[in-house]
C-alpha cells in the first residue's frame, strides 16, 4: 500500500519533537567549601546555588568528570568521590598525607594530586581505581598540580620553594625544575600548551613560562599575594586572583600587560571560567562567597554566597 506525504502533518511532528527535545543545560560550577564540608553547585546559566552535595572532610582541590566530583580531603588523607547522579558519597581512594590540588588529565583517564606531607604527586589511573605512582618533587608542601593540555606534563607548584616542578607523565618522575619567585601558586597553560602562567603569592608577580625552553619569558606584577590562575578558552587573557587585595588581575597574553584589575570578595583564591569564556568564577574564601565577572565587561555581575572558606571552583564541562 502506498503512503501519502503530508508536508503539513510531517511539520506539525517535527514541531511536537522539537519542543519535546529538552535544552541543553548550561554548566555547572562545583566549589569545594573547606569549613562547611560541603560542595555548592552554581548553575552559570542562573547564578543561584541549586544543590548542595557532601564535601567530604575539610574539601579543598576538587575535579569533576562530569559523571563524579573526586574531591581531597585532608583529615583522611585521601579522595573523595561522590556520584553526581545520586548525590551519595563513594568509596574513596588513599592519597597521602595532607591532599590539596586535584587535577584531571584531558582525557579524563588520570588524576593527579599535590601532597603536602610527603612532597609529592600522587597519580591515579582513575579506570583502575588505583594509585599508579607516586612522584618526589622538589618543592616542600605542594599545593598544586596541573597537567599540561596534551597530558604530557605536569608542573607542581609548592609553598616552599622558588620553583614550579616538572614531571614527565609517561616516565612518572620530576625531570626538571624552572625556577620563579617565592611561594608559587596557581597555575595555567595556554590551550595549546605552548606557555604555562604561575603565579607566586609572596613575589605577588605571575611568571610566564615557555615550555620548550622550560624557561621564564616574562615576569607580570599582579596585586599583593597574587595565587590563583586561570587562563580564557582562546588564550587571550590570563586571570590572577590576589588574595591579599581583594582584586583579580587581567593580564593580556599578547603583550603581558595588565589590561584591568576587578575588585571581588576577601581572599579570592582559585578561580574557573565557562568554557565559552564568558564568565569567570571567584572563590572568596573569607566572604563565603563566589564572585561572577563578566570578561567582556570586566566587572562583577553577581556575588553568589556559598558555605564556609570556599577553597575554588570547577566547571564541567
Amino acid at each position: 500500500m502506498r503512503h501519502r506525504f503530508y508536508p503539513a502533518l510531517l511539520g506539525a511532528l517535527l514541531g511536537s519533537l522539537a519542543l519535546a527535545t529538552p535544552a541543553l543545560a548550561a554548566p555547572f560550577a562545583y566549589v569545594p567549601n573547606e569549613k562547611s564540608a560541603s560542595v555548592s553547585v552554581i548553575d552559570t546559566a542562573t547564578d543561584t546555588v541549586v544543590n548542595t552535595l557532601p564535601g567530604g572532610q575539610r574539601p579543598r582541590g576538587l575535579a569533576t568528570n562530569g559523571q563524579k566530583l573526586f574531591i581531597s580531603e585532608a583529615p583522611t588523607d585521601g579522595l573523595a568521590v561522590v556520584d553526581l547522579a545520586t548525590g551519595k558519597q563513594l568509596k574513596g581512594l588513599k592519597l597521602g598525607q595532607s591532599p590539596e590540588g586535584i587535577y584531571l588529565s584531558s582525557d579524563g583517564r588520570l588524576l593527579a594530586a599535590a601532597v603536602e606531607e610527603s612532597n609529592s604527586v600522587a597519580l591515579i589511573d582513575l579506570g583502575k581505581g588505583r594509585q599508579i605512582a607516586n612522584i618526589k618533587v622538589a618543592g616542600k608542601n605542594p599545593e598544586h598540580a596541573v597537567f599540561s593540555p596534551d597530558g604530557r606534563w605536569i608542573l607542581a607548584s609548592a609553598e616552599e620553594a622558588e620553583q614550579v616542578d616538572l614531571i614527565d607523565v609517561q616516565r612518572k618522575r620530576q625531570v626538571a625544575s624552572i625556577p620563579v619567585g617565592r611561594r608559587p601558586r596557581g597555575i595555567g597553560f595556554l590551550p595549546d600548551g605552548s606557555r604555562a602562567y604561575v603565579a607566586c603569592e609572596l613575589a605577588s608577580t605571575v611568571y610566564a613560562i615557555d615550555m620548550q625552553s622550560r624557561s621564564v619569558v616574562a615576569e607580570i606584577k599582579a596585586g599583593n599575594f597574587s595565587n590563583g590562575v586561570t587562563v580564557a578558552p582562546d588564550g587571550q587573557r590570563v586571570y590572577v586572583s590576589n588574595g591579599k587585595d581583594g582584586t583579580i588581575s587581567v593580564i593580556r597574553t599578547r603583550d603581558h600587560q595588565i589590561e584591568a584589575t576587578i575588585p571581588v570578595g576577601k581572599r579570592p583564591w582559585n578561580m574557573a571560567i565557562t568554557p565559552d569564556g564568558r564568565k569567570l568564577y571567584v572563590a572568596n574564601g573569607r566572604s563565603n562567597s563566589v564572585s561572577v565577572i563578566d570578561t567582556e565587561q570586566l566587572g562583577v555581575i553577581a556575588e553568589i554566597p556559598v558555605g564556609e572558606l570556599p577553597w575554588g571552583v570547577t566547571i564541567h564541562p
